[in-house]
């Protein structure tokens, strides 16, 4: 799997929906659920870092490396 993307962990944990941290964040919702959902290749610095500011956490806390079976 290589990178797995929590950000819907986190979401659930500030308390915060996919509308309020897209307007936040300044990101299409679409966007914002490619990422949430592990669907993502890539990802912006700052749009990281802006994730990051709005749901106060850090880049650890989004993304986790998982060993591939």
């Amino acid at each position: 799997m290589g990178i797995r993307v929590n950000l819907d962990v986190v979401m659930a944990q500030r308390k915060m929906g996919l509308t309020e941290l897209a307007k936040e964040v300044d990101i299409t919702m679409a966007n914002l659920s490619i990422l949430k959902n592990n669907k993502a290749k890539a990802i912006r610095f700052s749009t990281l870092e802006n994730i990051c500011k709005a749901l106060q956490c850090q880049p650890g806390d989004i993304l986790e490396f998982v060993e591939e079976e």
